[in-house]
């Protein structure tokens, strides 16, 4: 039996965060039932369809947080809609939601709400900015709370002198489903111990500080920060990325230079350059960083990545190849560890939760739900009539 095997979850969220904690909950077994409103749907369905995004006959975005959920198209404006949803939650376990405070007010669905007719629930609730001060009905995506608010977009630039670099779709979502798990989780834990439900909380803003943790607790500890300097100028060319024949990038990061860079040197086949004064302490080749990475860029632009793979690894060095999109699928230890797993029912691989629980099997991936797919299922085992499901269809409260 799969860990959350008989836990209930109801997904009234949308976009990324808020669902993708509630696909961790699915992988490991747990019942999850997808809320969206009748017509288009979480708008998340149609992220992949904007301009800039890869192009690719599948929904790619929505293949992977959609997995594994039942849709109930429902349209929580009307009082039918409302009141259903009520009743689901009193059978369920975990409430997600990333709605605006001031909706789920207006719309009866906030904690203290729904807590009334089932106080073991755990409402898990995801914002942008938290849940008091003067911004906590402010509205933010990932790109902007996560991403921008916290430095990181600042931080990582090439150098002073470019614009702040752009993130990537989902890139703080991700991280901060992980997060709003952990919340929920960590609830369950203590209503098994309790018999208490309650309320959690995690916000993109938070996860983009605790990401950005290390520069970010040196300011508060009021360090000076410096530029940072173009590549060529980089202060130490042993934790630096270079480029090979093959037009492929690879970073070193070697962090006890006394010890390795013989080795470094060896892999090069270059020994001259231990004998070099320049470079022939830790001290003088930070001095002199700016040079040895002259002489790194040279060296490595004479073989290609395969060959510098081969031999970096054999003198146990620490790098890693900056992987493309398209190195994904053909990245065999990334298979070999359950990171990418198939898709059942298809071709394709698809991500999988970034953990794993000794003796505990995920449930395989099954693709994500059509819109209202699962609706008149999830009601008729809500107890509701037939009839009573057909109005409701007439009337637009279902989908």
């Amino acid at each position: 039996m799969s860990l959350f095997a008989g836990l209930r979850v109801i997904d009234c969220a949308s976009f990324i965060a808020g669902p993708a904690a509630a696909t961790i909950l699915g992988d490991f077994g747990a019942e999850v039932i997808k809320i969206e409103p009748p017509g288009a749907g979480d708008p998340y369905r149609a992220l992949a369809a904007m301009p800039g995004y890869p192009r690719s006959a599948e929904n790619y975005t929505w293949l992977l947080d959609g997995r594994n959920k039942r849709s109930l198209a429902l349209d929580l404006k009307s009082a039918a809609g409302r009141a259903i949803l009520l009743r689901l939650v009193e059978s369920a376990d975990v409430f997600i939601t990333n709605m605006p405070l001031g909706v789920r007010g207006r719309l009866g669905i906030a904690h203290a709400d729904l807590s009334r007719g089932n106080p073991r629930l755990i409402y898990a609730s995801l914002t942008a900015y938290g849940e008091v001060g003067d911004e906590a009905g402010k509205t933010g995506f990932d790109s902007t709370a996560y991403w921008a608010r916290s430095g990181l977009m600042d931080q990582v630039r090439a150098s002073a002198d470019q614009p702040p670099a752009r993130s990537v779709p989902g890139m703080g979502d991700h991280p901060t489903a992980v997060a709003l798990y952990a919340a929920i989780v960590t609830a369950l834990l203590r209503r098994e111990r309790t018999g208490r439900g309650g309320h959690v909380e995690t916000s993109l803003l938070a996860n983009g500080l605790w990401s950005n943790g290390c520069l970010a607790q040196a300011a508060l500890c009021g360090a000076e920060f410096f530029p940072r300097p173009p590549r060529e100028r980089a202060p130490n060319a042993c934790a630096h990325h270079y480029r090979t024949r093959d037009g492929r990038w690879f970073i070193l990061s070697m962090l006890n230079e006394d010890r390795q860079f013989p080795d470094l040197v060896q892999a090069l086949d270059r020994p001259d350059l231990l004998t070099d004064p320049r470079f022939a302490s830790t001290k003088a080749r930070h001095d002199n960083a700016a040079a040895l990475i002259a002489v790194f860029d040279e060296v490595f632009a004479c073989r290609d990545l395969a060959d510098w793979r081969a031999r970096l690894d054999a003198h146990g060095l620490t790098f890693g190849v900056v992987a493309t999109p398209s190195d994904i699928a053909h990245d065999h230890q990334a298979r070999a560890i359950r990171a990418l797993v198939p898709l059942a029912d298809s071709d394709f691989l698809t991500v999988s939760s970034p953990f794993e629980i000794a003796g505990e099997a995920k449930t395989p991936p099954h693709r994500a739900p059509a819109l209202g797919a699962d609706s008149e299922a999830i009601l008729r085992e809500a107890g509701y009539e037939m009839h009573e499901i057909a109005a409701w269809r007439e009337a637009g409260v279902i989908g």
